[in-house]
């Protein structure tokens, strides 16, 4: 039985290479590997494993959250494996798909690694309501202060071209109109 490896970090500054090995030493021959976010199933090589994988073959991670970070996503990834008669093996959980126990601790697991998610989502969204309450901004600092907006404003009816403006103002055409439009009530 074939042993197809998949691995994931989330950012381009974290390394593969611990996982690699893993997978390596379990007998993966193949190893699809990607750098971007669990909680997102637009990865390249996540897609081109799945596609890769044949009956008979098992889909090797190190851990759970390492293919998918919400329950519906495993579920799916984890019909799509059963549908072509490929199973799931997590290193590091020792979960085999290939027995109803391991199964069993999958589906556990999933839904596990789901609200360890959400609670992540919600603690963070506290945190920057907090940050907010203590006058933190985010986001990018305005270009122009609000003189300089108003004085825009009076340039552009006055009657000057609009690509004198983005010159005067160092400002996107984009951004001129924006402005424009946010402020002609004024």
């Amino acid at each position: 039985m074939p042993a197809i490896g998949y691995a994931r970090v989330s950012s381009v500054g974290q390394s593969l290479e611990i996982q690699r090995n893993k997978l390596s030493s379990h007998g993966c021959d193949e190893i699809f590997a990607d750098k971007k976010s669990g909680t997102t199933a637009d990865r390249a090589e996540l897609q081109a494993c799945l596609k890769y994988v044949r009956k008979g073959d098992s889909l090797v991670i190190t851990k759970l959250d390492r293919l998918a970070r919400s329950t519906f996503h495993l579920t799916q990834i984890a019909k799509r494996l059963e549908d072509k008669g490929v199973d799931l093996v997590v290193i590091d959980q020792k979960i085999d798909t290939s027995t109803p126990a391991g199964r069993l601790m999958f589906n556990m697991l999933a839904s596990i690694a789901e609200f360890e998610t959400e609670i992540r989502k919600e603690r963070q969204l506290e945190g920057i309501a907090k940050a907010k309450e203590n006058g933190v901004t985010f986001g990018r600092r305005a270009k122009l202060t609000e003189e300089q907006v108003q004085q825009l404003v009076l340039d552009r009816s006055s009657g000057i071209k609009i690509k004198d403006l983005m010159k005067k103002y160092d400002l996107s055409k984009a951004s001129v109109y924006r402005l424009l439009d946010t402020h002609k009530d004024n």
